[in-house]
């Protein structure tokens, strides 16, 4: 990741939502969507991905997306950490994954195969393990093993295979 000028950062940040706000107040196919978000993060967006709108970022350049993801609506990337999402990653709708809060900055990490459910709140440093489900409204402070669903706030472990 490149360290930024204060006044460069905060440039991009300004092109970066008027990117965003041009994106979720359209009407577009899922190939426009694509392009659109793939020039909000500085990445192609494999056709496979499919994003729901509204999509929600503060930043938008810190966030990397692999093939074969599904990102329902109204989800929030806030991504000054880094969020990398790998393939076939679900995310249900009003997600928030969240890379900084007053006291920590640290990237999120969503392995293969991961299912984050309706409401999930994940917070900074967290990595969701692959074939790992997150239950819907669950407040996720740690790390998430592989093949693990966890629930409720704070997430706890609720079932392993």
């Amino acid at each position: 990741m490149t360290v930024m000028r204060p006044d460069d950062q905060q440039q991009l940040i300004a092109q970066n939502q008027r990117l965003l706000q041009h994106l979720n107040t359209g009407r577009y196919n899922p190939a426009e969507i694509r392009q659109l978000l793939g020039e909000l993060i500085g990445q192609h967006i494999a056709s496979s991905v499919e994003v729901r709108l509204p999509f929600l970022t503060d930043f938008g350049g810190n966030i990397q997306l692999g093939q074969h993801i599904f990102i329902n609506s109204n989800v929030m990337f806030a991504d000054r950490g880094g969020i990398a999402v790998a393939d076939y990653v679900i995310i249900g709708p009003s997600v928030c994954l969240l890379t900084v809060n007053p006291h920590q900055k640290a990237p999120i990490r969503l392995a293969k195969h991961a299912w984050l459910g309706a409401g999930a709140l994940i917070l900074p440093g967290v990595t969701i393990g692959h074939h790992a489900v997150v239950g819907a409204g669950a407040v996720v402070t740690k790390s998430v093993p592989p093949h693990t669903t966890v629930a409720g706030v704070p997430a706890k472990i609720v079932s392993q295979s």
